[in-house]
């Protein structure tokens, strides 16, 4: 019997993503997001320091539009989420999986060496991450 290859979060991530400054107003980054057609902010660090912050849908829907805030007059910073919980690029999916549905998460980073390089969610692991897989 051969040991199967392990599929990596490398292997299911998208770089369907937006590196945004935490100062950009929720309005321009919204339209950067239309523009680029992703669905994900990764807000980026104010210096070594600091950790990286995420804006998904959901934020702008409940923090933003749920509140009947206006996009224009407010930060990204304002509505991220931070420190967002990543994972790298060699973990096993069935590890990243496991961390998802422990944390309550959907989509999360992927970095490497202190540098965003893509972003993985249950839908890539699910749709890409079995393609091949045993029956």
């Amino acid at each position: 019997m051969t040991k199967k290859k392990p599929v990596r979060v490398q292997d299911v991530m998208t770089t369907g993503f937006l590196l945004v400054d935490g100062l950009d107003s929720v309005s321009d980054a919204m339209q950067k997001m239309r523009e680029r057609g992703v669905a994900v902010l990764i807000v980026k660090k104010r210096d070594d320091d600091d950790e990286y912050g995420i804006v998904v849908p959901a934020d702008i829907a409940k923090k933003v539009l749920g509140q009947d805030r206006s996009p224009g007059r407010l930060n990204v910073y304002e509505i991220m989420s931070k420190p967002v919980i990543s994972v790298h690029s060699r973990m096993d999916v069935r590890y990243c999986a496991r961390l998802f549905e422990h944390f309550g998460l959907s989509v999360a980073p992927v970095i490497d060496d202190s540098e965003v390089l893509g972003i993985v969610s249950y839908n890539g692991i699910v749709q890409q991450g079995f393609e091949g897989a045993e029956e």
